[in-house]
């Protein structure tokens, strides 16, 4: 194969299933190479299916994966499981015309009473067991209501010793979420909820992402269509002009 040919391979492979869409009035450019190389976590490597299936997620969703909001981690032979914050799921439900607000809080063991409070203060005397929450929608009678057990999901980390209910009550929030807005968020999960402790450097990733395509050298092909061509340069200017990257 020709060094062209080769350069023109490489410009299709880098942009295979590129989908660009809107967040919050910015454009969001995502590819299997991008979710590949930055949005990627684990040692095992994703399939295309799982790069599809995340970035029509993201797409439907209107995440934005640079900002924090969802990114893939597969580890081995397990199957690739695509995590979503808390916050892209209060966004979803914000854009529900039904949605009609929460309330949320933990369970704690007072003496002989189990007593549900509301938030995440409770006593030091106080046992910690769980969390709940009640999402409630215009449509709906009754609010959808969630309770967790703290046993089923404290993983004993950093996170969990320091900040026990701040995490028990985000896993009962973002499951009435989810139970409440099937249609919108029954295939997206929180890192609480996984179990999954990597952590994404999202500045990092922009940065690495900039740097990358920064030190391609621009390409000329003056007799291929130019639909099939990325300049360097076009790259570069889309990356200014778009502070989701």
């Amino acid at each position: 194969m020709s060094t062209e040919n080769t350069q023109v391979a490489e410009v299709k492979d880098r942009d295979k299933g590129a989908i660009t869409y809107q967040v919050a009035g910015q454009d969001v450019k995502l590819s299997y190479q991008i979710v590949r190389d930055f949005l990627t976590k684990g040692n095992g490597q994703v399939a295309d299916q799982d790069l599809t299936q995340f970035i029509s997620i993201c797409k439907y969703n209107q995440l934005n994966p640079f900002l924090n909001e969802a990114y893939l981690v597969k580890f081995g032979t397990a199957p690739a499981q695509m995590i979503v914050s808390k916050e892209a799921f209060m966004k979803r439900a914000d854009a529900n015309e039904n949605y009609e607000g929460m309330k949320a809080g933990i369970i704690v063991q007072r003496d002989n009473q189990i007593l549900e409070l509301e938030g995440m203060f409770y006593l030091e005397s106080d046992k910690l067991l769980g969390g709940w929450a009640e999402v409630y929608r215009k449509d709906r009678r009754f609010p959808i209501i969630s309770k967790v057990t703290l046993q089923e999901y404290d993983k004993k980390q950093s996170t969990w010793n320091e900040k026990p209910s701040t995490m028990i009550a985000k896993i009962a929030k973002v499951q009435a979420l989810r139970e409440a807005f099937p249609a919108q968020l029954g295939a997206m999960y929180t890192q609480e909820e996984s179990g999954t402790t990597i952590d994404i450097d999202h500045e990092e990733v922009r940065d690495k992402e900039i740097k990358s395509q920064a030190n391609k050298q621009k390409l000329d092909f003056e007799n291929i269509p130019e639909a099939e061509l990325v300049s360097g340069e076009e790259h570069q200017d889309s990356i200014k002009d778009k502070p989701s990257f």
